[in-house]
């Protein structure tokens, strides 16, 4: 039983007067006087699909390395420059499906279609490597068995496959600046300070 002038008593008595004042559940009166840190974590809204954001950028990254890249096949080297640019057009369009189907396995296997924007390594491994064996294979097969285009001969090879070096390093850079400029894209997690008074 609380004494009459005792600290416990006191706070009873601040609670009751709370209580009759706003008709609210008593809190301790002391709590208003500390200031409290709360965090709060507020997501910006995404405005479009991370599709867009990949198919814009891998066409950005892969048209251009295609340009770059049009000395080292012999079938380019002869080729009126419209052609050319007609040509590049045109694998730079596959490299957007295959970019686009690796990313749809990607969020599968992360189950999310942000899965760029998380840590974990098994959908980016995965998104990789769906990418450099569709390149390998098609590089392959236009190369050894349709004859779509060759090298020429300042092309660097891989040394069992035979697979041109400049393709699978298109495949390793510019996805991994893609995915980077992605994530700088994506919605961030913004940590806000609640600091009444």
């Amino acid at each position: 039983m609380p004494t009459r002038g005792s600290p416990l008593s006191l706070l009873v008595c601040s609670q009751r007067q709370f209580q009759d004042k706003t008709d609210v559940p008593p809190t301790p009166f002391y709590i208003k006087n500390i200031r409290l840190h709360m965090p709060l974590h507020v997501t910006r809204p995404r405005r479009l699909p991370p599709e867009v954001d990949l198919l814009v950028l891998s066409f950005l990254g892969h048209f251009t390395w295609e340009v770059l890249q049009a000395p080292l096949f012999a079938s380019l080297s002869e080729t009126d420059h419209f052609i050319g640019i007609a040509i590049c057009l045109k694998a730079t369009f596959g490299d957007l499906a295959i970019a686009l189907a690796a990313f749809w396995c990607a969020a599968f296997i992360g189950k999310s279609r942000s899965w760029f924007a998380s840590s974990g390594i098994g959908a980016p491994s995965a998104f990789f490597a769906i990418g450099l064996l569709a390149t390998i294979a098609l590089e392959y097969i236009s190369t050894e068995v349709t004859d779509r285009w060759a090298y020429d001969g300042v092309m660097p090879l891989l040394p069992v496959l035979g697979t041109g070096l400049s393709p699978i390093l298109q495949w390793v850079f510019v996805p991994m600046l893609v995915l980077w400029y992605m994530r700088r894209l994506t919605p961030e997690i913004v940590e806000q300070r609640y600091n009444p008074g």
